[in-house]
């Protein structure tokens, strides 16, 4: 295999090393003026990914129905959410169990720089756009492309406990031993009387 070969098979790997465990990339350009309802399921291959990237007993199924509008002149904005059946590891009883998650999804993004090329302003923005920007500013729109499935992925990780518990563990702490020899385990064993004393 040549050098260049070599090269563009680790470019190759990287890639795929990079890629999210579940992608839907869209255009914003296809989207229109009205906007757009997609439903994001995780094949099989999916959710087996997917709980690998989040260190999860398994993810049983992921859907995420979204709606994707117009968000200024060449931004888009997303909302809906993410629904997934999910395989944990309880931090307490460390036994495997099953939770539902549901998680909201509300994200804008924009191009990097909505300046005009000409005239070196920014474009407009409607007052509920300005006021969407002042809350959280968009994410950035790269390429004009914005991956559904890589998204759906990442409110899949926001929604998870990071210390999942089963359903009626409790973490009790254990008693401090006295030895018996002490003087304190007379008094430990010893009753306290009707006055207190």
């Amino acid at each position: 295999m040549t050098k260049i070969a070599k090269q563009r098979e680790n470019s190759r790997t990287d890639r795929r090393a990079d890629a999210p465990p579940l992608s839907r990339p869209l255009a914003a350009a296809s989207v229109p003026a009205e906007g757009l309802d997609v439903v994001i399921r995780a094949s099989e291959a999916e959710c087996a990914a997917l709980a690998r990237e989040n260190a999860l007993v398994g993810v049983s199924w992921l859907e995420a129905p979204l709606h994707v509008g117009r968000f200024g002149r060449d931004g888009l904005k997303v909302r809906g959410v993410v629904r997934a059946a999910v395989r944990q590891t309880c931090v307490v009883t460390l036994e495997e169990f099953g939770a539902v998650l549901e998680e909201p999804v509300s994200v804008r993004y924009a191009p990097q720089t909505q300046e005009h090329p000409s005239h070196g302003r920014r474009e407009p923005l409607s007052a509920e756009e300005a006021l969407d920007i002042e809350e959280d500013g968009p994410d950035p729109l790269i390429g004009g492309v914005v991956d559904l499935g890589a998204l759906a992925g990442e409110f899949l990780t926001l929604g998870l406990d990071p210390y999942p518990r089963k359903p009626g563990a409790a973490f009790e702490e254990p008693a401090p031993a006295v030895p018996e020899g002490s003087p304190f385990s007379a008094l430990s064993k010893r009753g306290t009387g009707a006055d207190g004393e």
